[in-house]
């Protein structure tokens, strides 16, 4: 039976379900929507998903969307073994908490900063950039004395920070100070499965907020 994976490449959230599909070997079919053009309103997708929004997996009667829930049942349910979410409670909840704070707090401060720019044609607000710096900061420190997020093995919080600070640097946003971060992500290009597909989404990305912010 396949499975449908509803997406866009600009979207750093689909693009974390798209590294934990690869390093679990899953082949998805994959279904392009393009937001801009409405296509998410479409009733056929609208039927799939009342809230009309990527990523969005589907597997016979099973839907869900939402990317950090995806990530988690991907690596359960077809991960060769438990090492990208493993069982233990303290580590599943430390990467819990890693995907949580990706969500609410570091993807959240930087969609303060570039959504009204990007959907409502404002101009970017600097005043905004302070923010995400601080929540930088916060990653730095988590990342220290250990090779990736939750400890010395890739995890999907990896998959879903990785997403978020690559998107974050293309929006030309300054990481020289957060040391750690740089290290991890020279571990991450050598080391996680997809990460060459990632930047390329990124860089998709990228070309739409330069387009829309009239940034160089």
């Amino acid at each position: 039976m396949p499975i449908d994976f509803y997406y866009m490449d600009l979207s750093a959230p689909c693009r974390s379900v798209m590294l934990t599909a690869k390093a679990v070997g899953l082949d998805l079919n994959m279904k392009m929507l393009n937001l801009m053009a409405g296509e998410q309103m479409k009733p056929e997708f609208v039927a799939i998903n009342p809230q009309h929004c990527v990523p969005t997996f589907v597997a016979g009667a099973f839907v869900l969307w939402a990317s950090r829930p995806i990530c988690t049942y991907l690596a359960s349910k077809y991960g060769k073994d438990a090492s990208l979410y493993p069982a233990a409670l303290p580590t599943r909840a430390t990467i819990d908490r890693l995907m949580y704070f990706d969500m609410g707090t570091l993807f959240h401060r930087f969609g303060q900063y570039v959504f009204p720019a990007l959907f409502r044609g404002e101009e970017l607000d600097p005043t905004k950039i302070e923010p995400i710096q601080e929540a930088l900061g916060w990653l730095d420190g988590f990342l220290a004395g250990h090779k990736y997020a939750a400890g010395d093995n890739i995890t999907i919080a990896d998959h879903t920070l990785l997403t978020t600070v690559i998107t974050i640097r293309k929006a030309n946003i300054d990481l020289s100070k957060h040391t750690n971060i740089l290290a991890w992500l020279e571990r991450c290009k050598t080391d996680v499965p997809g990460y060459d597909m990632n930047e390329q989404g990124a860089e998709e990305w990228a070309k739409f907020f330069k387009s829309q912010t009239g940034q160089s």
